[in-house]
């Protein structure tokens, strides 16, 4: 799944166009924005991973980590199963240094804001000692357009290409996260090094943060 550098030219020559055809997987010779990001991310991850609010299907664990990890989720979407749903991203039904990477892809937005800090206490407390945290997160004003962009298409073709629409917006949760809450609150759960990457083949209009819990994995 991973995409060569020629590849990654192309899609950073034709990201406009990727932008508005609103397809979740790779078509035509482009890549989905969705793909695009889960090859960002999984390029970062080391060893075991728990995918959290990881979608339809558990895309990530299941097709570009080769089944090495686990996916959870609170809403019951389409090709997932009783063990990745679970009733309360606050509490981890794992133990504690159970994983060496924790993934927020596009997630973390979508957990309460009176949660968040629970939810990446919870990261914490399940990454094994020097293990690592990714989150990512679009800039503010894309991810606005993005997502009327796509509310306005399933309105007029019928289609349910929105997935926060097929779930619903929750209160307290937000279409992004600016950087200063996402560093805050990986700074108050205990994680260090907080780096941010931007994806250039996305115009620098997504991004992610690794961070870390401080240790050495054994």
């Amino acid at each position: 799944m991973r995409r060569t550098s020629l590849k990654k030219f192309f899609d950073f020559l034709t990201f406009p166009v990727r932008a508005i055809l609103l397809f979740h997987k790779d078509r035509l010779g482009l890549s989905s924005l969705a793909s695009e990001r889960f090859d960002y991310v999984a390029r970062e991850v080391t060893g075991y991973c728990l995918d959290v609010g990881c979608g339809p299907y558990n895309r990530f664990v299941c097709e570009y980590l080769n089944g090495n990890g686990k996916g959870i989720d609170v809403f019951p979407y389409e090709g997932l199963t009783a063990a990745n749903l679970v009733p309360d991203l606050t509490h981890f039904p794992f133990e504690d240094a159970s994983f060496e990477t924790v993934t927020f892809i596009a997630s973390i937005n979508h957990c309460p804001a009176s949660k968040r800090d629970l939810e990446l206490a919870e990261a914490f407390r399940v990454l094994k000692p020097g293990g690592r945290v990714i989150i990512t997160m679009g800039n503010p004003a894309a991810e606005i357009a993005v997502h009327y962009l796509v509310w306005l298409y399933d309105r007029v073709f019928g289609t349910n290409v929105d997935i926060d629409g097929e779930r619903g917006m929750q209160e307290e949760e937000a279409y992004f996260l600016l950087d200063w809450e996402i560093r805050q609150r990986l700074s108050r759960a205990g994680f260090v090094a907080i780096r941010k990457k931007y994806f250039w083949t996305q115009w620098g209009l997504n991004h992610l943060f690794v961070a870390h819990k401080p240790g050495t994995c054994d």
